[in-house]
């Protein structure tokens, strides 16, 4: 039997459907595949589909196309395939580094190595050490294309549809086609396809084994969750965002209450992270002794390049326009007042998830504690967004609709905080496409259709029939002072948009319509933590029956 929850979330949970997403376009897609020996095919459907919309978005331009002398992320990726390819291993780290210099953790260099090496089967000439940088040619962007599309097949989609297909099982009492109905819902997020299949990077990777860690936490499989969140961190440091929670609640879990100790499930845990940890560090560390690991910490965590690079939308960034950090205090003190600034952000979260470790709130830890990274730590970047808004998207297998709404609500507001540097690539065709066809398909755009469109044009038929004129469930929180924020931020996003989209900013103030960008995102990041860590705090005492 599934879990069920108590007359005590009613509060929380009042607008619960019978079906999730039944007035989307994407349940009138695959729902005729409900039957059980269809259900299969919806799942391949949807695989299929996924791989289309990145195809797609990958006929575009990326990060520093034609950009001479550095180009941007597409050159980076290409140049690490490069001198892995070409170099001993000591040297990966070390060599010229003014130029691309490898800067993420060691499994993102082997990847590059082994994705170098395949490609100098099909052209030599892609990753020819020194004499290949900057090299653009139709043939390598397809090649780089495919391995991105690869990756995100191997790690990330498996892990997004086992989710999904657990949590629906086991909690909320969904049926196979409706995992597959949300697990779509996460897979057409757009944000993580233009980053890494428009703008180019592996963040699938990352976020594939940090969510396959989490789905081995719920099968109690805690030494295997341990070695994948490795991976994850080993592939990209900012998955060090989700860290505090894999803690606490592996050492809850393990120690708490002390009359429950278990030391060998605590050994366990550690013998799998130190095993994992020395598997990836021992090449380096048998070639050139223990100077390798220091140099890779010095690259892998650049606190030289300052509190923050470019415009994001986060605390110290925004708070900046008024408080000139960098002018007021050194490097040194300002890592350390963020990374006060961060502590206190996750001990709600942490707290939490540390008294009450339960299954049912580790997307909600995971996301209130990411989400305080983003908003407070050092050195953030636009794309460190897609951190948070992993586990933010697994909310979508809620079936309260006001949970629904702020999920699709942030998603959109992430998505625009990265119109500066989408269009600093030349995507904005792929980001307005994106944005509209993501919303399109999980029944945001319902309202849009009923009123603008003849009914006898519009598709499918739960929205030609079904759906009234004034559908915004998913859209627009019932509560009044959310469904205002909701509403305010989304006018404010489409003015700036639009501002931007058509006129140049004053000659006084270039950067005014990326101010206004991450000012308005930030305002609605800060009040979305605010509201994942007062619903982390209200469910923790929730009662749930065993299945």
């Amino acid at each position: 039997m599934p879990h069920k929850r108590t007359p005590s979330s009613s509060l929380l949970y009042a607008r619960i459907p019978g079906i999730s997403f039944e007035n989307s376009p994407v349940f009138d897609f695959l729902s005729p595949f409900g039957p059980a020996p269809n259900q299969w095919v919806a799942r391949y459907i949807i695989i299929i589909f996924a791989i289309l919309i990145r195809l797609a978005v990958g006929l575009g331009s990326y990060s520093g196309f034609n950009t001479p002398p550095m180009y941007g992320d597409f050159e980076a990726q290409r140049h690490w395939m490069e001198i892995t390819q070409h170099l001993s291993i000591e040297k990966w780290y070390f060599y010229d580094l003014q130029y691309w210099g490898l800067d993420y953790p060691p499994l993102t260099a082997f990847h590059s190595y082994f994705f170098g090496k395949l490609g100098s089967f099909i052209n030599p000439a892609w990753f020819a050490l020194d004499v290949s940088r900057g090299f653009e040619s139709v043939d390598l962007k397809s090649y780089m294309r495919a391995t991105a599309i690869l990756s995100e097949l191997l790690c990330f989609i498996p892990a997004v549809i086992w989710y999904c297909r657990w949590m629906g099982l086991n909690y909320f009492n969904q049926n196979a086609i409706e995992q597959t109905i949300i697990a779509s819902a996460i897979l057409f997020n757009p944000s993580l396809i233009i980053i890494d299949h428009g703008h180019f990077q592996y963040n699938s990777v990352m976020l594939g084994f940090a969510l396959l860690s989490i789905l081995n936490l719920l099968y109690d499989n805690f030494a295997l969750a341990a070695i994948f969140f490795v991976l994850s961190i080993s592939f990209k440091q900012m998955a060090l965002y989700y860290s505090p929670i894999m803690f606490f609640y592996m050492l809850s879990v393990s120690c708490w209450p002390l009359k429950n100790f278990n030391l060998l499930r605590l050994a366990t845990i550690s013998i799998a992270v130190l095993l994992t940890f020395a598997t990836l560090l021992l090449p380096f560390v048998l070639v050139d002794g223990m100077s390798q690991i220091g140099q890779i910490l010095f690259r892998v965590f650049p606190f030289s390049r300052g509190l923050f690079e470019d415009k994001v939308a986060n605390f110290w960034c925004t708070t900046n326009i008024l408080v000139k950090y960098k002018q007021l205090f050194t490097d040194k003190t300002l890592t350390r007042i963020s990374l006060v600034a961060t502590l206190i952000a996750i001990s709600p979260s942490c707290f939490i998830i540390f008294t009450h470790p339960k299954k049912v709130l580790l997307p909600w830890a995971f996301a209130a504690c990411s989400w305080a990274f983003y908003l407070f730590s050092f050195q953030v970047h636009e794309k460190s967004v897609l951190v948070p808004l992993m586990p933010t998207t697994l909310l979508l297998v809620e079936k309260d609709l006001d949970i629904i709404s702020m999920v699709c609500w942030i998603s959109n507001i992430a998505f625009f905080s990265m119109w500066p540097l989408l269009k600093r690539d030349g995507l904005a065709l792929e980001y307005f496409v994106l944005g509209i066809l993501s919303n399109w398909l999980i029944g945001n755009l319902n309202w849009i259709s009923k009123w603008l469109v003849p009914s006898f044009l519009i598709p499918g038929p739960t929205l030609s029939k079904k759906v009234p004129k004034r559908d915004t469930k998913t859209v627009v929180h019932t509560h009044w002072f959310w469904g205002s924020v909701t509403f305010v931020s989304y006018l404010g996003a489409t003015v700036i948009q639009f501002v931007d989209w058509l006129y140049l900013p004053p000659a006084k103030y270039p950067d005014l319509w990326v101010i206004l960008n991450t000012t308005l995102s930030f305002a609605c990041f800060g009040l979305f933590w605010l509201w994942i860590n007062y619903n982390l705090y209200i469910l923790r005492d929730f009662k749930l029956k065993d299945a």
